[in-house]
């Protein structure tokens, strides 16, 4: 069927969403938009679906999210006498609408369902899965994208996103079905009524708080004075009553961003990685005067803070908070005698390298994994089954995510948010800023600054680019960049390392679309298409004695990157 006939399908089948009839008809005799919408399905892998929200193959709607149900709903009933999945959703447009949608098709497949009764944070399904013990679930979120972005999180029984198997035998099964003719769905009320559906009770939100607490390293002294901003996301409700439950009672929450909006009004980009997440907190600050800015994204699986040093309010990064907080855990639950005997802490391999300095400080293992965070899940796992869960201290990621503790397998920003207040408090107490604790870190280790430049490759011209761009690089490495000698290259495709002299050796990573270059001096450069938006993304790592002459590094890192990659 070629995108033509896709389309003619489309206008006569696709009726349920007024909003798609209308979309379908406005672009009528328009073969570009055509095009863009029904040049390929979204692609379900162990991320789920993401896409722009709209009619189509190549677009988020009742249709591509009940076609990719069906095939869950299949794995499902395959690997279970009585399946059971969990769904949550966020704040995004349709969000309310694709998580209902995803529960008729799953209860008219017989499979029981526990919904939400409103918004919640990514990490309380994965706890919903665990504690319900589900064989899946289901978060209808785009994360941090824009507004017009959707997508469809899917989980197994252990709380982690889908594996590489687990997602391809779900593909499998969602190609058997035709989208119109084949997928089962039902009325939501009558699913209710018939007990397929179930809302999850207040119960299981406190199970999840008491897991959060019970993360805790040590109480909250000082009077912490905290602005909070949910970007009009799921985090408000439980960030606000976890830092409650600890002492931190001086929260302000920006008002302009406290209700849940899919459009998000005052932050077209609701990414706390970025500084205009924060320009709404920042402007209350003035008058509020906080000790720190927190902000969760819309799923509330990632935080992003800023602290006030010198009358002026400096945004932390990612990879920066993953290392003052691996700091904090180990050395106050060192004091506290509660640190394991062999602690282990995760992060990726996109993550700084100064949290092996830190680790071996004080004897923690430091374990390394591809970029995303179902692997840092999978370690845990692994530690379970050896019934070591409790040697796990952190695992965290540059883009903001953190996780202390077992009881989820995903991200957290609510753990992140109560861990990040006590550790201001801490250091508060010592007269110390958390800038002053990483400068100290900085002192002791050498400052090592970690950048990022996205590229966007948007389309089907966009993805074919990034393809010619990640090829061309694997058939001819680079020898040096920006004059700093590539001592090393691991080629994550083909799972090997092939040192300077030519000499390889196998990786024992699984195989993913990353090449990491390893520079002389501790540094390194990494470039891999991101798995969840049109993007490629270089990842780099400059290290010297203070940060402007890392800084320096950095641009010339990134910019010779960029030139060998043609942009």
């Amino acid at each position: 069927m070629n995108i033509l006939q896709l389309y003619e399908l489309w206008t006569k089948y696709a009726v349920d969403d007024p909003d798609l009839v209308q979309e379908l008809a406005q672009i009528k005799g328009d073969q570009p938009a055509i095009d863009d919408r029904f040049y390929q399905e979204l692609e379900f892998g162990t991320a789920g679906l993401r896409g722009e929200i709209g009619a189509g193959t190549n677009r988020m709607n009742i249709y591509t999210v009940r076609h990719a149900t069906q095939g869950l709903a299949d794995y499902v009933n395959q690997n279970s006498k009585k399946p059971r999945v969990a769904i949550a959703y966020d704040s995004r447009i349709k969000s309310d609408v694709f998580a209902k949608e995803a529960a008729c098709t799953f209860a008219a497949n017989g499979v029981k369902v526990f919904l939400y009764r409103e918004l919640m944070p990514t990490p309380m399904l994965s706890f919903a899965v665990r504690h319900l013990k589900c064989d899946a679930g289901v978060v209808v979120t785009a994360s941090h994208n824009p507004a017009r972005y959707n997508g469809y999180k899917a989980y197994g029984n252990d709380g982690c996103q889908l594996s590489g198997d687990a997602a391809n035998r779900v593909t499998e099964s969602i190609h058997v079905h035709d989208m119109f003719r084949d997928v089962k769905t039902m009325d939501f009320d009558t699913a209710l009524e018939q007990g397929l559906v179930q809302y999850i009770g207040q119960d299981v939100i406190d199970a999840y708080l008491d897991a959060v607490q019970a993360c805790s390293v040590r109480s909250v002294q000082s009077d912490l004075n905290v602005v909070y901003t949910p970007l009009h996301g799921s985090g408000n409700k439980p960030v606000r009553a976890i830092l409650d439950r600890i002492g931190v009672k001086n929260v302000t929450v920006v008002p302009e961003q406290e209700l849940p909006d899919g459009n998000f009004p005052t932050a077209p980009y609701p990414n706390p990685e970025i500084r205009q997440a924060f320009e709404c907190a920042l402007k209350l600050a003035e008058t509020v005067k906080p000790d720190l800015l927190l902000a969760t994204d819309p799923d509330s699986d990632r935080v992003g803070i800023a602290v006030l040093q010198n009358g002026e309010y400096v945004l932390v990064t990612g990879n920066e908070v993953g290392c003052l907080m691996l700091e904090y855990i180990l050395k106050v639950r060192r004091e506290q005698g509660t640190l394991p005997a062999s602690p282990v802490a995760v992060k990726t391999i996109v993550t700084s390298d100064m949290t092996r300095q830190i680790a071996k400080q004080y004897g923690c293992e430091l374990r390394e994994v591809l970029t995303g965070f179902k692997y840092i899940g999978e370690q845990i796992y692994l530690l379970e089954n050896k019934g070591e869960e409790s040697r796990f201290v952190l695992g965290f990621e540059e883009s903001y995510g953190y996780l202390a503790g077992t009881y989820v397998r995903d991200k957290d920003a609510v753990v992140a948010s109560m861990l990040i207040c006590e550790m201001a408090s801490y250091y508060k107490e010592q007269g110390k800023t958390l800038i002053d604790a990483l400068n100290e870190l900085y002192e002791r280790y050498g400052v090592y600054l970690h950048t990022q430049i996205s590229i966007t490759c948007e389309g089907q011209s966009g993805m074919q680019r990034m393809s010619e761009i990640m090829a061309q690089l694997q058939q001819t490495p680079p020898t040096s960049i920006a004059g700093y000698t590539v001592e090393a290259v691991r080629d994550y495709i083909t799972r090997q390392r092939t040192d300077k002299h030519g000499e390889t050796t196998p990786l024992t990573l699984p195989k993913t679309n990353a090449l990491f270059y390893e520079l002389e001096q501790d540094m390194n450069v990494v470039v891999r298409p991101s798995g969840t938006e049109p993007k490629i993304k270089i990842y780099l790592t400059a290290r010297c004695d203070t940060r402007d002459g890392a800084k320096q590094i950095a641009e010339r890192l990134g910019a010779d990157m960029k030139q060998k990659m043609g942009f």
